[in-house]
């Protein structure tokens, strides 16, 4: 028997703001390996994409520094920089320090979200040595520096006016704290799938990698958005018809599409995503999916007298079986 520990109120620790990032990061971004790291990417992304699903954002770069950062810009309508009121400091500075502060919570500023939901942000400024953020707004250009997740002193500026014509928008650079990750080095093809990935489900939306460790570039850009991506999936295929079959609806704020085809494989590949997020463990949106497409497909074959040589209905593995699809559904919860 295990000796007895003292586990009383001493015992408890309170940890305030960003430090219970720092002391459990994985339990915030999963892990703190290769998959983590790349997670700190993308999670500043999906700021950008929020901000392009609200209709303000029509470009985004993400570039891998020569000196292991990555910076993330937009042009967006920049984040808030004015006074917050609870907690008499920059709005800029609150989302960036506080735990679920951001505009993802107002369903005026954000119909759809996704991300860690206000925390994202915050998380990637906890587990970077250092943070840069640079706001164009409000007729100005704002900057803000943080280290270890706290503000640096007089660390919030006004650099300088904005000049005429240009664009506002946001960008954020951070570099990751190699003493909480096991590596600290980005990699291009990890990051571009992910981005091309975002940019088939936000259809117009052009994303850019850019690579500076080997002055590399690549954009994507899909205004066929998920029918493109199904073409894509299927370009080591052979689709049974040529064009890929589409369509969308929207009820109480919910947005659904469907681009599938056809193809002469024998296994099927159904991709599920919820508000950008792919729900690779399932979900009632795909649940959904594969209950009708099945249920449809045995009507028209029982109405056409196509199965009348089966004792029952067809399978729902026999219905997908060769089909490549992609339900995207995008929810204001």
């Amino acid at each position: 028997m295990s000796e007895q520990s003292e586990y009383g109120a001493g015992q408890i620790q309170v940890l305030e703001g960003l430090q219970a990032v720092r002391k459990r990061p994985a339990m915030y971004i999963g892990s703190t390996d290769g998959r983590g790291l790349h997670h700190l990417v993308y999670e500043v992304v999906d700021n950008s994409i929020d901000e392009a699903l609200a209709g303000h954002c029509e470009e985004i770069e993400v570039r891998i520094h020569d000196d292991g950062s990555v910076s993330v810009s937009d042009d967006g309508r920049g984040i808030p920089v004015d006074t917050h009121e609870e907690y008499d400091r920059p709005a800029l500075e609150v989302i960036l320090t506080v735990l679920h502060a951001g505009g993802k919570f107002d369903s005026k500023s954000y119909q759809v979200s996704g991300g860690l939901h206000g925390v994202g942000v915050s998380v990637v400024n906890a587990l970077s040595e250092l943070l840069e953020v640079e706001v164009k707004r409000d007729g100005g250009v704002f900057r803000h520096r943080f280290a270890g997740g706290e503000p640096a002193e007089d660390g919030f500026e006004r650099v300088r006016d904005m000049e005429s014509g240009e664009s506002t928008g946001t960008e954020i650079r951070f570099w990751p704290d190699e003493e909480i990750f096991e590596t600290t080095e980005f990699q291009t093809s990890t990051l571009a799938n992910r981005l091309r990935e975002l940019a088939f489900l936000n259809s117009g939306v052009e994303i850019r990698l850019v690579d500076d460790r080997d002055d590399t570039e690549e954009t994507f850009k899909y205004d066929g958005g998920i029918r493109e991506f199904v073409a894509y999936l299927n370009e080591t295929r052979s689709p049974i018809h040529e064009e890929v079959i589409y369509f969308e609806d929207e009820t109480d704020g919910v947005h659904v599409e469907v681009a599938m085809q056809a193809t002469e494989e024998l296994q099927g590949s159904v991709h599920a995503f919820a508000n950008n997020i792919n729900t690779r463990e399932g979900g009632t949106h795909l649940t959904g999916f594969k209950t009708a497409l099945t249920r449809t497909v045995n009507d028209y074959a029982n109405e056409h007298g196509l199965v009348d040589d089966l004792d029952a209905n067809l399978k729902g593995e026999d219905v997908r079986e060769g089909l490549t699809a992609v339900v995207s559904v995008k929810h204001p919860d």
